[in-house]
């Protein structure tokens, strides 16, 4: 018994064609990869292993980032400068609102943006390896939040803001400062519980800074003037 079935020619497959994501969406691919490593392992990850993870070529990587200092300058740029919000400044300088109601309004918005692991770890990790990511970040904290904040606390006291801005000063704000980041390195680096929730801790904390940071500064403000 024969089987009069017939096959029919199987038709030519069509080559699938290799879709090539554009420079601009590759070089974003690789620079998110990179903050996920550094921030996983720090900055002893070398271009070898970001391309494993990348699953291409090291010639490749370097055709975006010719060396590891020009992918930590673009980490840097994706992580601080690019988040860095302009209306931060604004939000410090506009004095129709109480002093409390705007610190308290821009370390609401400030922390949402920093309190995430990936932040807060680069951050670390680039202070414990001498990378230059912190010291660049620090000098812009003290221009363009510390500095106004205590020229507002000034002129809120009554006291003339022409006078340079003295290190004493710089280092209360710091104090300020620090402790509001530090709540988020325990809660996102630590994984350890923060009981009191981060809107309330940054009430408490500028309750206690501005009720007593004039009885500190007045002092050194009027010594300065003599």
């Amino acid at each position: 018994m024969t089987d009069d079935r017939t096959v029919e020619p199987e038709a030519p497959r069509k080559k699938r064609r290799r879709v090539r994501s554009k420079p601009e969406e590759r070089y974003r691919e690789f620079v998110q990869k990179a903050v996920e490593l550094f921030a996983e392992v720090g900055f002893d990850a070398g271009t070898r292993e970001l391309a494993q993870r990348l699953n291409v070529t090291q010639p490749l990587l370097y055709r975006y980032f010719p060396s590891k200092e020009d992918l930590i300058a673009a980490v840097y740029k994706e992580i601080y400068l690019d988040r860095w919000k302009p209306e931060w400044e604004a939000m410090l300088a506009d004095e129709s609102v109480p002093i409390l109601a705007r610190y308290q309004a821009f370390y609401e918005d400030y922390t949402s943006t920093i309190f995430t692991d990936e932040w807060l770890r680069i951050y670390l990790f680039a202070g414990l390896r001498g990378v230059d990511i912190n010291r660049r970040y620090i000098i812009n904290v003290e221009e363009r939040i510390l500095h106004p904040m205590a020229r507002s606390v000034r002129r809120t006291l009554g006291i003339d803001d022409s006078v340079p801005i003295n290190p004493q000063e710089v280092e209360l704000f710091w104090t300020l400062h620090g402790g509001i980041f530090y709540h988020g390195v325990r809660k996102h680096v630590y994984d350890l519980p923060c009981p009191v929730d981060t809107s309330q801790m940054i009430a408490n904390g500028l309750k206690a800074f501005i009720e007593g940071a004039p009885r500190v500064i007045q002092p050194w403000l009027h010594k300065q003037q003599e």
